[in-house]
């Protein structure tokens, strides 16, 4: 079986994502580091030719953290999710303003799709 999960190529890309995140990203990696909520979570993992925010293997579960791009991205975002649901990933995705605003209804969200 083919290696799809962090490959070489990415290996730079990742890293740069990991050292410049954003503040959103932040704020919910404190709250999903250390296993907090149970379970594994990974940052800027590389599943295939994409990377995503936050990934958790032993659920099969992206986080996502939404900015403006986002909305530009509509296509491309849309690829992706289809390419992480065939592999049985299912994602979730919370834009900046829930993270500011209602950040314990984020991680509740997230601990009801993990029991």
């Amino acid at each position: 079986m083919r290696k799809i999960h962090n490959l070489k190529t990415k290996e730079r890309i990742r890293k740069k994502l990991r050292n410049s995140p954003t503040p959103h990203e932040i704020i919910l990696w404190s709250r999903l580091r250390r296993s907090q909520l149970g379970y594994k979570f990974r940052r800027q993992q590389s599943i295939g030719e994409y990377i995503v925010d936050f990934y958790c293997s032993s659920k099969q579960l992206v986080v996502e953290v939404e900015g403006w791009q986002h909305k530009e991205n509509i296509k491309y975002d849309k690829k992706r999710n289809n390419y992480l649901k065939n592999l049985g990933i299912k994602t979730l995705r919370f834009w900046n303003n829930e993270i500011n605003n209602n950040l314990e209804n984020v991680v509740f969200k997230i601990e009801e799709y993990l029991k």
